[in-house]
């Protein structure tokens, strides 16, 4: 196997990791960001240091990606489908955050492998897809919704009496932990996403055997780019989430971090599925901002973060498609 056709696609994969975590940086700390509980750059290095925990928490959710969505290609051909399918994955990323749009990288990148894997003439594990992608990509804004407005239907009950700026002053402070637990569940969701990818492209070049564990410079390569990432930030997501879907306050900030938080750790450990944490602090804001009452929510703004959300796989297999036609070209 070529040397530096693996180089190139650990070097892609790394950078789509990057390009994954100034996308996502905004899940975890638009709503502290925008309640004030955190300064922008504390909020960043918190996210970015607990990205890096996070990554090293588990190795389910890279398993799930690099064994369970398509069948593991072999020879240059299987490389190139491994490239096309981070080309795919990154230009989605790249044009959902010039526009704002709180898309899901984690989609992004399995309609990347989808779309490549079906131009390479690689089986595609379709029943994998349909129980560990689609399914709970219908499932987790469901959840995300109905949680973040019982989450913070118990909390307006719970302090109902207390001083109003009293318990904003309190939750300000509650909102450090709660961002830090989504900052960690991204890391455990996101950064193993691309260790499966790695991992893929060690086996195809014979570094690695199927089925062997994650290495570690693996995990502290992955886990050190999505730290990067995060840190660079991404302001144009940061503020469609904090601001345009509904002016949060503390109480709900923190409501909607720990309804995320929760439900990336549960998908994560028990059932090994990779959600997107977009989808699921999106959803949970929605939620969130509908106890307050239903028109507080900018449904406008959600409707077209929806609509993204939809089409993030097919756009994204596009790309990969047409990008390993132009490697096969090319190379192959």
């Amino acid at each position: 196997m070529d040397t530096f056709a693996l180089v190139v696609t650990i070097g892609v994969a790394l950078f789509f990791t990057y390009t994954n975590g100034f996308h996502d940086s905004a899940n975890a700390i638009a709503t502290s960001v925008s309640t004030r509980a955190l300064t922008p750059k504390a909020a960043l290095a918190m996210a970015a240091v607990m990205n890096l925990a996070g990554a090293f928490m588990g190795s389910g959710v890279a398993k799930t990606v690099s064994e369970g969505l398509i069948q593991t290609p072999v020879g240059s051909k299987g490389m190139g489908i491994l490239f096309a399918a981070l080309v795919g994955a990154i230009t989605w990323n790249l044009i959902t955050w010039y526009f704002g749009l709180p898309s899901s990288s984690s989609h992004a990148l399995f309609g990347g492998m989808v779309g490549a894997a079906l131009a390479g003439g690689t089986t595609v594990y379709w029943h994998g897809v349909l129980e560990k992608v689609v399914i709970p990509m219908f499932i987790s804004p469901v959840v995300g919704l109905l949680a973040g407005y019982l989450v913070m239907t118990a909390i307006m009950w719970i302090f109902r009496k207390a001083n109003p700026h009293k318990a904003k002053r309190g939750f300000r402070i509650a909102q450090t932990v709660s961002a830090a637990g989504m900052a960690l569940g991204h890391g455990l969701q996101d950064a193993q996403k691309t260790m499966g990818i790695v991992v893929m492209a060690l086996v195809i070049a014979d570094v690695e055997d199927y089925g062997d564990p994650i290495p570690v410079w693996v995990k502290v390569a992955c886990a050190v780019m999505l730290s990067l990432g995060t840190y660079a930030g991404g302001w144009r997501i940061m503020r469609t989430l904090g601001r345009k879907i509904i002016e949060l306050d503390p109480p709900q900030g923190f409501a909607a971090e720990t309804t995320g938080a929760s439900i990336m750790f549960t998908t994560a450990f028990l059932f090994k599925a990779p959600i997107s944490t977009t989808h699921v602090i999106t959803s949970a804001i929605m939620g969130v901002g509908a106890t307050k009452r239903v028109n507080a929510v900018r449904w406008g703004v959600a409707k077209n973060i929806i609509l993204g959300w939809f089409i993030t796989m097919p756009a994204a297999a596009a790309v990969a498609a047409v990008s390993f036609w132009i490697v096969n070209l090319a190379f192959l």
